[in-house]
């Protein structure tokens, strides 16, 4: 599954459909909201182009690391401290190629999938640079 949504998922379920026959490693990336001073964060995605690039993403992984599968799965909306951000679940018949995967899709995805975070305080809240993404704009 390859997703960008405002609801969560079932990671259990995700793990359980990742072992492939053949599959020796799965593992799982749960990216979440941190506690650093703020209260809430605002996901937005331009969706067609991200999902698209996540789809290229996954497949570049597949090949190079002989992965049997790959979930992605970011959040979008409104999230609080704790929630679920981004989930990256792959296999493969050996640990070194799963570790490997979930780096290389991790490192990808940052360098430039259209994504944007709002940081919500107290105070009110800016758009940051996005962990997965670029800034959105100025202001």
């Amino acid at each position: 599954m390859i997703a960008i949504q405002i609801d969560d998922v079932d990671i259990g379920a995700l793990i359980a459909a990742a072992k492939k026959h053949g599959t020796g490693a799965v593992v799982v990336f749960d990216g979440v909201v941190r506690d650093d001073g703020i209260t809430e964060m605002e996901l937005e995605a331009y969706e067609e182009v991200a999902v698209k690039e996540l789809e290229k993403i996954a497949k570049e992984a597949i090949n190079q690391f002989g992965l049997l599968h790959v979930d992605i799965i970011h959040r979008i909306g409104r999230l609080t401290v704790g929630e679920n951000i981004l989930i990256i679940i792959v296999s493969a018949g050996h640990r070194p190629d799963a570790y490997a995967g979930s780096r290389y899709i991790i490192e990808e995805i940052k360098k430039g999938v259209p994504i944007w975070k709002k940081e919500l305080t107290r105070d009110g809240g800016r758009w940051v640079p996005g962990e997965h993404g670029h800034g959105k704009g100025h202001g």
